[in-house]
């Protein structure tokens, strides 16, 4: 730090020259009833400010020994021991309610004649955010630690306090700017998430291509779907034939007829009148009877030639595939309440997949994409057995489910405006993740400004007289070394002794 060039009239100190002192506190065994005398803890200040709802409770405590541990407003409080994640943070206490100096974190008591609480404050930020607090730290296997002599070797390039309360309000001005585009920046997926589930819902009611339903003559929807359901049948008898001649099977199966859509279970969604009300079954095949589970120590031993699919999406890879088609993959058994993820996606090509998804295969790509946006936001939650945390959709469920089928043109149209609608919120999303990436560096980057003194460069230049002289900060920090010493040698009068009487 010594070797940094500092501005004129700045120096480097210590930070237990900045501090007048750094303490424990006062332990105990803490509540949330809000029993007793109101404690900080390592909650309160994990938003690096004093979050009050989150403050402990003593209820058990020596009223002439806690007395010292009662806040001032100024007070820093640093966490000292706790997880990597959480090791340095600070926040100043702002005495908006009585606070007593709780567990797990230091409290710093600064010398504002040295350093202000607020710089002072902003310097542990910024060690911080370089990670130098965890680089120093002693490391256990679930926490760490930073002890006072530790954090006192600390050093922070120093200004006069003059400029001292300039930088302070300047960082105040621009981190508060660069809080609030953050906040602006974190509602950009939330409303891209609700703009692509809006997307969905105009597209699988008709609302999307309404315009281009007028403009445009259509195919019976009911006709395609009697159709597809017709070489549905043909392939099922031609592959039995097959399998027959091969020796595979001895006696053909019988073609399983797909079930009517359940109407009773759930609300069912209008549709346009040149459309089909059907049940996934009747729109597509299920192969569940293809799925095979994989053990994971078998997949472990894979080199991984393709993907292996679960609830989730993929979990794994796996050296075969048992699946070589275009498939619409549906969530079985998960948490389907508050869930965020959608429950189907889409794949192409070769692939494993386990007993945790069922597959589902549509007669054309444009309807495998068609029921893929029908099923990722359906509102299953009627259909589902189970329990609320591991409730399951079976095959039976998902088969019954009714969507709408529009005919082969429409969905090719509604296929192609959703792909296109997707594909703007995941440019502005990208846009948005970088544009976060460079805010998030912003932080370090300004205090980063402040404490190379590059935020009051003009300032300097227009008040000369109050950085330099007895208003520098060498001579502010000689002055107070000078007192602590002098305090320091001052010995303590020895008491006399007492003779027993003879």
């Amino acid at each position: 730090m010594s070797e940094i060039n500092l501005p004129e009239g700045w120096s480097v100190a210590r930070y237990d020259d900045a501090y007048l002192s750094a303490s424990n506190g006062t332990g105990g065994s803490q509540n949330k009833e809000g029993e007793g005398i109101p404690v900080s803890r390592i909650e309160t200040i994990a938003n690096e400010n004093v979050d009050y709802k989150r403050i402990g409770f003593l209820s058990k405590y020596d009223e002439r020994k806690v007395e010292k541990h009662k806040l001032a407003i100024g007070d820093i409080l640093f966490s000292h021991i706790n997880s990597p994640i959480h090791l340095g943070k600070t926040a100043i206490y702002d005495g908006k309610h009585t606070l007593y100096h709780g567990i797990n974190l230091l409290r710093i008591v600064v010398d504002r004649r040295v350093v202000l609480p607020e710089i002072f404050n902003w310097h542990c930020k910024y060690t911080r955010t370089l990670g130098e607090f965890s680089l120093r730290a002693q490391h256990a296997v679930n926490q760490s630690s930073l002890n006072q002599k530790k954090l006192g070797e600390f050093e922070v390039p120093l200004p006069s306090l003059a400029e001292q309360k300039v930088i302070a309000d300047k960082l105040d001005t621009l981190l508060a700017q660069v809080e609030t585009t953050k906040v602006r920046l974190e509602r950009i997926p939330k409303i891209l998430k609700t703009f692509r589930q809006s997307v969905l819902a105009a597209a699988v009611s008709g609302n999307l291509t309404e315009e281009w339903r007028g403009l445009n003559k259509n195919e019976s929807a009911t006709l395609l779907k009697e159709y597809w359901l017709h070489e549905r049948e043909k392939r099922f008898h031609e592959k039995q034939e097959e399998d027959i001649r091969s020796g595979k099977i001895k006696r053909p199966k019988k073609f399983k007829l797909p079930v009517r859509p359940d109407l009773e279970t759930g609300p069912i969604d209008k549709y346009p009148e040149t459309w089909a009300l059907v049940s996934v079954s009747e729109f597509a095949e299920c192969l569940d009877s293809e799925r095979i589970p994989v053990k994971k120590d078998q997949r472990l031993a894979a080199e991984g030639l393709y993907p292996y699919f679960g609830a989730n999406g993929e979990v794994d890879k796996v050296d075969e595939y048992i699946f070589d088609d275009e498939l619409v993959l549906v969530t079985e058994d998960e948490t389907f309440y508050g869930r965020v993820k959608p429950i189907a996606y889409r794949f192409s090509g070769k692939c494993w997949v386990n007993n945790h998804a069922h597959v589902l295969r549509a007669p054309t790509k444009i309807a495998n994409d068609y029921l893929c946006f029908s099923l990722m936001y359906y509102k299953v939650i009627p259909w589902l057995s189970g329990t609320t945390g591991r409730a399951k959709l079976t095959q039976a469920a998902l088969n019954s489910l009714p969507i709408g089928m529009p005919p082969e043109k429409e969905q090719t149209e509604i296929v192609r405006r959703v792909e296109e609608l997707f594909a703007f919120a995941d440019s502005i999303e990208q846009k948005a993740t970088a544009a976060q990436e460079r805010v998030n560096n912003l932080t370090q980057s300004i205090l980063a400004k402040a404490f190379r003194g590059e935020l009051t460069v003009d300032w300097r230049a227009q008040n000369p007289e109050l950085i330099s002289g007895d208003n520098s900060a060498e001579a502010l920090l000689a002055k107070i070394k000078s007192e602590r010493e002098a305090l320091s040698s001052k010995k303590k009068p020895k008491k006399k002794a007492v003779k027993k009487a003879k």
